[in-house]
C-alpha cells in the first residue's frame, strides 16, 4: 500500500509531510520520557523484522493481487504507539530513499497511513478494547485480526481520500474505493493471523512483554535473549531467502489502479517538483525494487523483464543482498534513534 508520487499533488503530499513530521516530533518527545536502555535492542530488531516482512508479498487467491504485512499494529502492541510509529516511519524512509519503494512526495502519506492509523487508532481503540487487560490466546488472536483489518481498511481509505483530494489522477472516488476496501480486507485478515502468530511466540517466551507499556517495570521487563535472537533470525531468513518466493502479482493498490485504468502505474507529471524528486530518488536508491542495479540504473528484475540475459540466480542473489542490507540498515537506524531518545537515569 505504498503510494507513488503520481497519485498526489504537491499540496496534499506537502500537507501530509507536515502532519507526519509533527507526529514524529510528538512521538519522539513521548519516547524520550518512556524508553529505557532495556527496550532499545527490541525496538531496533523489530524495525528490521518489519522491513524484511514487508518484502514478502503473498497472493490473494482468485484476484490476481497480492499484499504484504504492514506491521504497525504488531509494533504498537509490543512497543507502544509512539515507539511503534517511529520504527515504522524509519522503515518507510529507508524503503523510499534506498529501495525506491514508495514515492518521496508520498512519504508523508505512507507514514501516516501505515504508521499513525494502526498505532494510534487501531491499537488503542480496537485491539486494546477487544483484548482487555488479561486476554487469553483466543481473545488476543481475535483482537489482532479485527484490529489489523480495521487498520488496513483505514489505510486504504486514506489512500483513496488523499488521491481524490489531489485531483491529478483520473481515478473516480467511488470506483477506486469499491476496489481498495475489499482487497485490503483480505490482506488485513492475513496480517491479523500473522500478528496473532507472532504474539503467541512472544507470549510463550516472555509474557510480560505484552503488558501495556506503562506497566513495564525495571524489575520485570527485560527482553529475553531468545526473543531478540528469534526476531533477528526470522529477519535474516525472511530477507535472505523467503523473499525469493514473494508473489509477483501487483499489490492491492497497484491492482486497484490497474482495474480502473488498465495500467498498474500512473505516469508521473513531467513538470514541477515531480522530475526533481524522481531524479533524487534514482540517485539515492542503491537497490531499486530490492534488487541489484543494472548498468543503466534499472533493477535486475526490470532488465530480466525486458529480455536481458539475467539469470534467476542473479535476481535471487540481488534480492537477498538487498533484503539483508536493508534489514541491517533499518536495525542500525532504529537502534540509533532509540538510543538517542532513551530515558537516561537521573544523576544524583
Amino acid at each position: 500500500m505504498h503510494m507513488a508520487d503520481a497519485l498526489l499533488s504537491p499540496a496534499v503530499g506537502g500537507t501530509m509531510w507536515a502532519v507526519s513530521a509533527g507526529a514524529i516530533a510528538y512521538c519522539s518527545k513521548k519516547v524520550r520520557a518512556q524508553l529505557d536502555d532495556r527496550k532499545v535492542p527490541l525496538m531496533g530488531v523489530l524495525g528490521a523484522f518489519i522491513f524484511a516482512a514487508q518484502m514478502i508479498n503473498f497472493s490473494i487467491p482468485g484476484t490476481g493481487s497480492s499484499g504484504h504485512l504492514g506491521g504497525g499494529l504488531l509494533l504498537a502492541i509490543l512497543l507502544g504507539p509512539s515507539a511503534a510509529f517511529l520504527a515504522i516511519a524509519s522503515v518507510l524512509v529507508v524503503q523510499a530513499l534506498f529501495f525506491a519503494d514508495g514515492g518521496l512526495l508520498a512519504l508523508g502519506c505512507n507514514i501516516f497511513n501505515l504508521g499513525f492509523l494502526p498505532a494510534f487508532i487501531a491499537y488503542p481503540l480496537i485491539y486494546k478494547k477487544i483484548a482487555g487487560t488479561d486476554p487469553g490466546r483466543i481473545r488476543r488472536a481475535a483482537a489482532a485480526i479485527v484490529a489489523a483489518v480495521a487498520g488496513l481498511q483505514l489505510g486504504a481509505f486514506g489512500v483513496v481520500l488523499e488521491t481524490t483530494l489531489s485531483g491529478i489522477s483520473s481515478l473516480p472516488f467511488t470506483t477506486f474505493l469499491a476496489l481498495m476496501q475489499p482487497i485490503h480486507l483480505a490482506i488485513g485478515v492475513v496480517e491479523g493471523f500473522v500478528t496473532a502468530t507472532v504474539l503467541s511466540f512472544v507470549y510463550g517466551a516472555r509474557p510480560e512483554m505484552l503488558l501495556p507499556p506503562r506497566e513495564f517495570s525495571h524489575q520485570v521487563f527485560r527482553p529475553a535473549r531468545a526473543v531478540l535472537l528469534g526476531f533477528l533470525a526470522a529477519t535474516l531468513l525472511t530477507a535472505g531467502m523467503l523473499s525469493w518466493f514473494a508473489s509477483e502479482h501487483p499489490d492491492g493498490l497497484e491492482w486497484s489502479v490497474a482495474k480502473v485504468t488498465g495500467k498498474e502505474e500512473i505516469a508521473k507529471p513531467e513538470m514541477g517538483i515531480f522530475p526533481a524528486l524522481a531524479s533524487l530518488q534514482q540517485k539515492t536508491s542503491f537497490f531499486p525494487d530490492y534488487s541489484l542495479p543494472g548498468p543503466d540504473g534499472s533493477s535486475a528484475d526490470e532488465d530480466a523483464a525486458h529480455g536481458a540475459a539475467v539469470s534467476a540466480s542473479v535476481v535471487d542473489l540481488g534480492t537477498s543482498v538487498a533484503g539483508i542490507v536493508g534489514s541491517l540498515l533499518t536495525l542500525a537506524i532504529v537502534s540509533l534513534a532509540a538510543f538517542l531518545l532513551r530515558k537516561r537515569p537521573k544523576t544524583a
